[in-house]
């Protein structure tokens, strides 16, 4: 089974600073590097990086080889990747001494998808393959609906959240909603982890739902389970990739049928190796560096 993940690509450019700055402040930065992210290519690594069969779709500008080659560098298949004629989109990030981050995107390239090139690339994916979208490109929706035309499935991390996508149509096609709190209570209106998985299986009752709730850990839900998963313990470097992580990670265990409360549990371990380190795609763990990992919950073990 094959996964074509539609996203963005970003060159970040991370800032170091003792607090995120406020309105009307100016502060200094302790360090800046540069880096190969956005989320679209973040969760491509991640689901590389987990075992997973994965080819991506999107655009970069001129500017953007540097993208195309770290794909490739992690087995990623760039065949439908592209060049546009806007520069690469980038990434601003601040990341304060506790590792919180705040982030303003450039969307550049990643805003040039065409409904061909869309089309294209769903050409190379049959019956029961995975779409994985996030809202970091334009014509997601284009692509839902595309999608599952062909009898694909499909996964949305609907980051970064916007009113029209929390109200799209075409979230009914959507078969796993990957989301932290944020972004459910724009899709639902409801602010309680509990309620907003109701709420979402209420309007979409064939779905599933994860929902990353930070340091309390996540909960699962269906038409037929609820179970929550508590965080493991670690020092928080940099959270930016965290969630990506976790989308990636969760996906791969799922098609290779994983149960879920296993693919969870090991998702669980990759997003905490990943915020222990500084930087989007470069602090992705491997499969094996997560089995390898001694890390201890915080919170209590998975409750069906």
């Amino acid at each position: 089974m094959k996964i074509l993940c539609l996203g963005s690509l970003n060159i970040d450019h991370v800032y170091n600073v003792e607090a995120i700055v406020r309105p009307g402040e100016t502060i200094s930065s302790t360090a800046k590097t540069n880096f190969c992210g956005g989320k679209g290519l973040n969760q491509s690594i991640a689901l590389a990086r987990a075992g997973a069969n994965v080819y991506h779709c999107g655009k970069i500008g001129d500017d953007g080889a540097l993208l195309r080659e770290q794909l490739i560098a992690n087995n990623v298949d760039t065949t439908y990747v592209t060049t546009s004629k806007h520069p690469t989109g980038h990434a601003i990030i601040q990341v304060d001494k506790n590792g919180q981050n705040s982030i303003v995107i450039f969307a550049g390239a990643n805003g040039d998808l065409t409904e061909a090139d869309i089309d294209k690339a769903l050409s190379g994916f049959e019956r029961g393959d995975l779409l994985l979208l996030q809202n970091e490109t334009n014509n997601i929706e284009y692509a839902m609906e595309a999608a599952k035309r062909r009898g694909l499935q499909i996964a949305l991390n609907p980051s970064p959240i916007d009113k029209k996508l929390a109200a799209s149509e075409a979230l009914k096609y959507v078969n796993w909603f990957i989301l932290n709190e944020i972004e459910g209570y724009e899709i639902t209106g409801e602010k309680s982890g509990a309620d907003i998985c109701n709420a979402l299986l209420k309007r979409y009752p064939s779905c599933k739902v994860v929902l990353t709730l930070g340091e309390n850990g996540c909960i699962y839900c269906d038409e037929n389970t609820t179970f929550s998963f508590g965080s493991y313990s670690v020092s928080v470097v940099d959270t930016t990739a965290a969630g990506d992580t976790f989308t990636g990670f969760f996906l791969a265990c799922i098609l290779e049928e994983m149960s879920v409360p296993n693919a969870i549990e090991l998702t669980s371990k990759a997003a905490a190796i990943t915020v222990s380190s500084l930087g989007a795609s470069h602090s992705i763990p491997t499969r094996q560096e997560v089995k390898a990992s001694k890390l201890k919950l915080r919170s209590e073990d998975c409750h069906k």
